[in-house]
């Protein structure tokens, strides 16, 4: 009895249960293709606050750079130096 429970539970889970896992992942994915609303006010506010978080650290940079003028600061990128040289002709010099 036990050699025919075997292959027909082998059968099943085979033709059965291995598409219904995949066809039931395939619309949760199909569902949350796209960003909720939530999603992206989220991620704005996180845009927001590193670009905060950027501004207070080129202050930071600007003052011991003032007080110490032996300090390099940290490396940059290229891209960075690009966006630094723009920055620092719209900013005050204190």
């Amino acid at each position: 009895m036990e050699d025919i429970l075997v292959p027909i539970g082998v059968v099943g889970m085979l033709f059965i249960g291995l598409p219904w896992i995949i066809f039931h992942y395939v619309t949760q994915w199909k569902k949350a293709g796209t960003i909720t609303q939530e999603d992206e006010n989220l991620l704005d506010e996180l845009y927001e606050l590193a670009r905060r978080l950027d501004d207070r650290m080129h202050s930071i940079e600007r003052i011991i750079a003032a007080d110490n003028p032996d300090w390099s600061g940290p490396p940059q990128l290229p891209e960075e130096r690009a966006i630094e040289s723009e920055h620092q002709g719209n900013v005050r010099r204190l």
